[in-house]
C-alpha cells in the first residue's frame, strides 16, 4: 500500500502547505470510513482535479458538477456480503453516508463511491477515463494493491501502445487479482498482438523480440511507480491466440471468462461475450488433444526430477481431467476448480470415479504449488516413483472414465441432431402445408421445386445411418445433419422474406405517410417519429373491420414476424380502403413498397 507523496522544495510554501493539510485531512476521513466499510473497501485515492463523474452520485446529487476547488476522491467498493442486498443501492447508501462524512472534514472533498463491477463494466463498455485518473492520482489507502496494479498496469500500457501503436489488439488484465479473489499474490496482464500482416520475420521471432522488449517496458513500469507485486506479463500473437480459442486451451477459457480489457480494439470482448453465450464449445479435436496430452507427458517426467513434480506430473494429470469434464459438456476450468468439479461431477453425482483418484490429484496439485512457492525444493527419488505409479493408475482409470463418458456423449449427440432434424422438417411441413410421410413429403416438395434434391438426399442418408457407427462417421453424419437443418432453415425464412415483402406497402394520408405490412388478421404501421421511439401502430382485423389502433413496443412487431409461421397477406378490397379512410381520412393512398 503506497501512500500520498509529499510535495518537493520547488513548490510555493502555500501550496506545501495546502497539500499537506488535504493529506492530513484524507487520511483522518479514511480512517472513520474504515470503521463501517473495511471489509468492502477496495481503495481510496486522491484524483487530479477534474470534471466530477457522472451518473454514479446519489439521488439529488447526480448531475455534473465543475468545481475548480473541489477535492475529488475515489472510494471503491467490493459488493455487499449480504446477496439480499441491492448492491447499487448499497452503493448509494454508501455515498450519502461518506460524503456526509466529509464535509465534516472538510467541505470541499467530493467522494466518488464506485463498486468494482461498475469499474470492470466501463473496461467492458470500452470506458477507460477513471483508469487513467486513478493512475495520475495518489493512493490513500489500498489493502490489497488493487490500485497499484491499475496503476502500474496504464504506464506499461501506454509504453506498449506507444511503442507498437496499432499491432496491440488488446491488453488485459486478468489473474487473480482482477477477478476479486481473498488473496493474490502477483499482478496478472495479456498482451495480444496483431502479427497478420508480418513478412519480414517468422512469426516465432516476432514473438521472440515482442516478448523480450514488452516485459523489459513492464520492469521499467515497476521501476517507475515502486508496485511490491510480482509484475507478470504474457504475449500473444493474433494467430495463436485464435489457434488457443479453437483448441479449447483451458487457460484462454480462464482468460477470457475472467480478463477485464484495460484496452481492446474489437479483439478481446467479442470472444469473452461469445463465451459467455455458450458459442464456444471445446471440439472433438480438442478434447482428444486434452487427453492424449496426459500420455505425452506422463512420458516426459521420466527423466526429470523437481521440474517433473513441479510441472509436467501435475499437467499430465490435470488436462486429462478437464478433458473428462470438457466430454461431460463443462467447460474448461481453472485448476483448483478441475478438483472440485472432478469430485462433485463424477464421485458425487454420476458415482463413475472414485475418491481415491481425486486424492491423487489434490496430492500432485500440492507438491506442484509448495514447489512453485519455493517451499519444497528437493524431491527423492523413491518419492518420484512413487508419484508416477499413482499417476499411472490414475491416468488408466481416466481413460476408462473418459470412454465411457464419450461413448455416453456420441449416443447424446446423435439423438439431438435426430430431434434437430425431425423438428426442422417439421417446421418445413408446417411452413408448405405438407402432411404425407417424411420421405414423401420431400419428394413432393422436390417435385414443386420448392426444395433442392441434395436436401432429399441428406435426409435419406440421415435415414440409413441408424445403426452403430465409429466416431469418425458420427462427425460426418452430423455435419450432414447441420446443413440438412441449416438449408431449410434458409429456405423458410427466404420464403416467409417474400411474403413478408407482399405485405408491405406506403400508406398516404394528408401530408403524412408510413410503412404498412397488411396481413390477413392484423395491420402494422411503422411511423417515423413513433419508429424512433421503438413503437410501432398495430390495427387487429376482423371480418375485415378495423380495430381500435394501439401503440405496441417495436419488438412486439419483429416477435410477430419471426413466430408466425406463414404470414399471409390481405387483399385489398374496397371495404379494405373504406376501413383506412375511417381510420386516417378521406385523402389516403396505398402504395406496393
Amino acid at each position: 500500500m503506497n501512500s500520498l507523496p509529499s510535495l518537493d522544495s520547488p513548490l510555493s510554501e502555500e501550496l506545501k502547505k495546502k497539500f499537506d493539510q488535504i493529506k492530513k485531512d484524507l487520511e483522518n476521513l479514511k480512517d472513520l470510513i474504515l470503521k463501517d466499510y473495511r471489509k468492502n473497501l477496495v481503495g481510496f485515492a486522491l484524483l487530479p482535479p477534474r470534471v466530477a463523474m457522472k451518473g454514479q452520485e446519489p439521488l439529488e446529487e447526480r448531475r455534473e458538477l465543475e468545481d475548480k476547488d473541489a477535492i475529488n476522491v475515489l472510494m471503491l467498493l467490493n459488493n455487499p456480503a449480504d446477496k439480499k442486498l441491492n448492491k447499487f443501492d448499497f452503493a448509494d447508501k454508501a455515498s450519502i453516508e461518506v460524503n456526509k462524512l466529509a464535509k465534516t472534514v472538510d467541505p470541499k472533498i467530493k467522494i466518488q463511491v464506485l463498486l468494482l463491477d461498475e469499474l470492470k463494466e466501463n473496461c467492458f463498455d470500452g470506458k477507460y477515463e477513471l483508469l487513467q485518473m486513478i493512475a495520475m492520482g495518489a493512493t490513500i489507502y489500498d489493502p490489497k494493491d488493487f490500485l497499484a496494479a491499475i496503476r502500474i498496469s496504464e504506464i506499461h500500457k501506454s509504453m506498449v501502445l506507444k511503442k507498437f501503436d496499432k499491432y496491440i489488439v488488446s491488453y488485459i488484465a486478468a489473474g487473480s487479482l482482477f477477478r476479486g479473489d481473498k488473496k493474490s499474490n502477483d499482478i496478472d496482464v495479456y498482451v495480444v498482438v496483431d502479427d497478420t500482416d508480418v513478412k519480414r520475420m517468422s512469426r516465432f521471432e516476432l514473438k521472440d523480440k515482442l516478448r523480450a522488449i514488452i516485459i523489459g517496458q513492464g520492469l521499467e513500469a515497476a521501476k517507475i511507480t515502486g508496485v511490491n507485486k510480482q509484475f507478470h506479463i504474457q504475449t500473444y500473437i493474433l494467430t495463436d491466440f485464435w489457434e488457443s480459442v479453437k483448441d479449447a486451451n483451458p487457460v484462454i477459457f480462464t482468460f477470457l471468462r475472467d480478463g477485464v480489457p484495460l484496452y481492446d480494439r474489437g479483439v478481446f470482448m467479442p470472444w469473452k461475450l461469445l463465451l459467455k453465450m455458450g458459442r464456444i464449445k471445446p471440439s472433438s479435436e480438442a478434447i482428444d488433444m486434452q487427453m492424449e496430452l496426459g500420455e505425452k507427458l506422463l512420458e516426459r517426467t521420466r527423466g526429470k526430477l523437481l521440474s517433473v513434480v513441479g510441472e509436467d506430473l501435475y499437467y499430465a494429470m490435470l488436462n486429462p481431467a478437464q478433458a473428462a469434464l470438457m466430454t461431460y459438456g463443462l467447460n474448461p476450468a481453472t485448476p483448483a476448480e478441475t478438483i472440485n468439479l472432478l469430485r462433485e461431477t463424477f464421485v458425487q453425482k454420476e458415482k463413475l470415479l472414485e475418491e481415491k483418484y481425486v486424492k491423487n490429484l489434490e496430492e500432485i496439485r500440492k507438491y506442484y504449488k509448495d514447489i512453485e512457492h519455493g517451499a519444497l525444493k528437493d524431491v527423492k527419488g523413491a518419492e518420484i516413483d512413487r508419484l508416477l505409479k499413482g499417476a499411472h493408475e490414475y491416468l488408466q482409470r481416466i481413460k476408462k472414465l473418459f470412454n465411457v463418458l464419450e461413448g455416453r456423449s456420441e449416443t447424446i449427440k446423435d439423438k439431438k441432431m435426430h430431434a434437430e432434424v425431425e423438428e426442422s422438417l417439421k417446421d418445413l411441413f408446417s411452413f408448405y402445408g405438407v402432411k404425407n410421410k417424411p420421405e414423401l413429403g420431400l419428394k413432393k416438395l422436390v417435385g414443386e421445386k420448392k426444395i433442392s434434391k441434395q436436401q432429399l438426399d441428406r435426409y435419406c442418408e440421415l435415414q440409413d445411418a441408424r445403426k452403430k457407427l465409429s466416431k469418425a462417421e458420427s462427425q460426418k453424419l452430423r455435419r450432414v445433419a447441420r446443413l440438412f437443418v441449416r438449408r431449410i432453415g434458409e429456405n423458410i425464412q427466404k420464403r416467409k422474406s417474400k411474403a413478408i415483402e407482399k405485405s408491405a406497402y406506403i400508406l398516404k394520408y394528408g401530408d403524412k405517410q408510413c410503412k404498412a405490412y397488411l396481413f390477413e388478421n392484423v395491420i402494422f404501421l411503422l411511423e417515423e417519429e413513433e419508429s424512433k421511439k421503438g413503437q410501432v401502430v398495430k390495427i387487429e382485423v376482423k371480418n375485415h373491420k378495423f380495430g381500435k389502433p394501439s401503440k405496441i413496443e417495436l419488438k412486439e412487431f419483429y416477435d410477430y414476424l419471426t413466430t408466425v409461421v406463414v404470414p399471409v397477406h390481405a387483399t385489398l378490397t374496397e371495404k379494405y380502403l373504406k376501413e383506412f379512410e375511417k381510420v386516417f381520412g378521406k385523402e389516403v393512398t396505398l402504395y406496393l413498397h
